[in-house]
Formats: C-alpha cells, sequence, structure tokens
C-alpha cells in the first residue's frame, strides 16, 4: 500500500532547524550557544532533533509588538482561535 498523505515532521535535525533560521548548518552550530543564551528551544535529548513549533513561537517572542493579541496587528496562533470556536461551540450545546 502507497503512502497517500505526506506527514509534515513536527521535530527535525539541526541543518532543517538551520534551514528554518536561513543559515546553513555550520553558521548555525556557531550560534547555537547564544541562540540557546536568548531562550532558542534546546534540541530533544534522545533525538538531536528540533521542534519546529517551538522554534517558531521563539521567533515570534522576538517581535511581540506584531504578534500578541495587544500588538499593531493583533495576529492571532490559529489553534487558540480554533480552541476559542471549539469552546464556544460547546457552551452553546448546553445552552
Amino acid at each position: 500500500m502507497a503512502i497517500r498523505f505526506k506527514i509534515q515532521p513536527g521535530d527535525v535535525p539541526a541543518a532543517e532547524a538551520a534551514r528554518r533560521l536561513g543559515l546553513s548548518l555550520e553558521a548555525f552550530n556557531l550560534a547555537l550557544p547564544n541562540l540557546i543564551k536568548r531562550g532558542f528551544p534546546r534540541p530533544d535529548p534522545d533525538t538531536g532533533n528540533f521542534d519546529l513549533d517551538a522554534i517558531d513561537a521563539w521567533r515570534r517572542r522576538r517581535n511581540p509588538h506584531l504578534f500578541t493579541a495587544g500588538g499593531a496587528f493583533g495576529a492571532l496562533d490559529a489553534s487558540t482561535v480554533a480552541g476559542d470556536r471549539i469552546e464556544a461551540l460547546r457552551r452553546a450545546g448546553k445552552s
């Protein structure tokens, strides 16, 4: 049976984490100690892979005025919006 849907990994090796930041692997490895000091997510202790969602969240925290509810644009995380809508539907069903 052939694979019908490609699954995007959530955790990726250092080379892919580097690409997410627009860096070569070599530049990423050089910058990693300073990135970690600034709160960059550490690799998984067992796999050595990096969490792409955590990397994206770290990147957004560098510009809170763009990615918080009180920011100029008020950009929201889709999972928050979906969660709020699901909760509203649940409350409506109990009424």
